[in-house]
């Protein structure tokens, strides 16, 4: 029994990274008006998994998350944003000194 509940969920492991790089192969993929440079795409694959997989990639629904979860975005992503023009360095200051009131 333990063989097969082992067997499952290595099986489960392997769909569930299976499914976050078809995602981000879906991104990479996806080109369009308003898509996010690779940079971005590598820099913020992680902060999406785990903040906003719920919705599309680059979706609008997407973007919104990303804006509400902000603060919880990892440096190097944020880095990217401001790189890309996504968001601007006065944008982060901004969020940063309302996060402190």
């Amino acid at each position: 029994m333990f063989a097969t509940s082992h067997g499952f969920k290595l099986r489960t492991y392997r769909a569930g990274i299976a499914a976050a790089a078809a995602i981000v192969a879906t991104v990479a993929l996806a080109p369009r008006a308003d898509a996010v440079s690779p940079q971005v795409r590598s820099a913020c694959a992680n902060d999406y998994l785990s903040n906003c997989s719920a919705f599309k990639p680059e979706s609008p629904e997407t973007r919104r998350c990303m804006r509400a979860v902000g603060y919880r975005l990892s440096k190097g992503c944020i880095s990217a944003l401001v790189a890309a023009g996504e968001v601007s360095k006065s944008d982060i200051a901004r969020r940063q000194a309302s996060n402190r009131r």
